[in-house]
């Protein structure tokens, strides 16, 4: 048996050693070599597996020469979902899911192989549950069962051999932290390992044209857990995102090559598990009947689609030398930034005032578009003035005080009508060519327009 060559590599810097030591000589990080499996001959060569097409993908083709139907894309069942993937599933593709426990990934992926089952070939690999146990969540929650294959397995080796067998369509994998290799000494979940496994299911999917689900563990803080080569490696890569308190769970890619990025799905856990929101503006506008002040609704723009939540803010007298600054949702460095705008340009002196920001029903808005709204906010609570309820505002707000364009501003507009807003404070920029019925557009040049259209 031939000898398997390692190597040690820096996860911070990526220099690389023949022996395992506690320091990087190059960045003097310590602890952070981890072992790699170098590629040889033989492990190459017992990696090749057997093409959908024929062997077809590997002929050398011009662009043009490229068929499109030939990966023609298909349904997962679910149109939240298939929204954030780009359309559908393309075969061969490699989608990785991340998301904090409990968030239901294995639920949304259960759900979805056994609706998939019933027409093509499916087989889901769990590494971290037995069969009885995911058996018995899918008779919890009503799917039907008699379609889907399940493999319970940990060797990436021995469960691509059962995928060649079988030849499913769609395969998952529950999770890649907990696949090993045996050509890797390092435990389960090291960097090593994770590298190597996702290196091989992916290059199983690309070559038999099975689409590739893999689950990704986070950490504390959020992101994906194991080497940064991981999403590079994968077709695309979205986090299910969701509270303990709240019962809406926001699927949102971060990486696609076939669709849109940032797009955004919204989910509802139930007891028969997660059921789609069509409508998730009309969730994050559920206001409170009774008026007050500090609250507006503001048009953000996620992936392909407008969405309309309503932004909060509280500003009141500090009894610290320092007072604070609290976004929610929001970027914490750009409420700051917005409040030096307020009093420069809009004559409001915030400056001895805790101010806290919140977008309501757990959102992050990540674009500019909501700073306008999230200024009025803040000039509503402030004066204690409750801003009418069929007003929605968006905007950019530069440091000069102007009100910038923001892009797709008609659609926002047509949005806010639909859900039966009548008035809005937009850009200039973005004033509609002709007349919208039932909306009174108002343009706005600079802050202190903005603040006049308010008062």
């Amino acid at each position: 048996m031939a000898k398997i060559k390692t190597a040690f590599v820096c996860n911070d810097c990526g220099s690389e050693y023949s022996k395992w030591q506690g320091q990087c000589k190059d960045c003097g990080a310590w602890n952070t070599l981890s072992e790699i499996k170098l590629a040889s001959g033989k492990s190459a060569k017992e990696a090749r597996f057997q093409s959908y097409d024929g062997g077809a993908a590997t002929a050398i083709k011009t662009l043009g020469e490229i068929d499109l139907d030939e990966l023609p894309r298909f349904s997962c069942g679910a149109g939240e979902f298939d929204r954030v993937l780009g359309g559908g599933l393309v075969p061969g593709s490699s989608i990785l899911i991340g998301g904090n426990p409990g968030a239901g990934k294995s639920t949304l992926l259960l759900q979805t192989m056994c609706h998939l089952a019933q027409n093509r070939s499916a087989l889901y690999v769990t590494g971290e549950e037995s069969l009885q146990q995911v058996a018995m969540r899918a008779q919890r929650l009503g799917l039907p069962t008699a379609d889907l294959k399940m493999l319970s397995e940990t060797n990436v080796e021995a469960i691509c051999a059962k995928a060649q067998q079988l030849s499913p369509r769609v395969l998952v994998v529950d999770s890649i932290q907990a696949v090993h290799s045996d050509e890797i000494s390092s435990a389960p979940g090291s960097v090593s390992q994770v590298r190597e496994c996702a290196a091989y299911l992916t290059r199983f999917a690309k070559q038999t044209g099975t689409v590739l689900f893999l689950v990704g563990h986070v950490t504390k803080d959020g992101s994906l857990a194991g080497p940064k080569v991981l999403e590079h490696m994968i077709d695309c890569s979205i986090m299910l995102e969701g509270s303990d308190d709240s019962r809406f769970r926001t699927l949102r890619g971060q990486k696609n090559r076939f669709g849109a990025v940032n797009e955004l799905g919204v989910f509802a856990m139930t007891e028969q598990g997660l059921k789609e929101v069509k409508n998730p503006s009309a969730i994050f506008l559920s206001r409170d009947t009774e008026p007050a002040s500090g609250s507006v609704v503001m048009v953000v723009w996620e992936g392909t689609r407008p969405l309309l939540v309503e932004i909060q803010a509280l500003v009141d007298e500090s009894a610290l030398g320092n007072p604070r600054r609290v976004a929610v949702g929001l970027e914490q460095n750009r409420l700051a930034m917005l409040l030096a705008v307020l009093h420069r340009h809009g004559g409001l002196q915030v400056g001895d005032q805790d101010v806290f920001a919140n977008v309501v029903g757990g959102v992050k808005v990540l674009e500019t578009s909501a700073d306008l709204a999230l200024l009025l906010a803040i000039v509503s609570s402030f004066r204690d003035r409750v801003l009418p309820r069929d007003l929605v505002v968006f905007g950019e707000v530069g440091l000069a005080g102007e009100i910038r364009p923001v892009p797709s501003g008609q659609e926002r507009i047509q949005e806010a009508v639909k859900h039966g807003f009548r008035r809005a404070i937009v850009p200039k920029g973005n004033l509609p060519k002709q007349p919208i019925a039932g909306m009174e557009v108002i343009a706005v040049n600079k802050l202190a327009e903005a603040l006049e259209a308010i008062d």
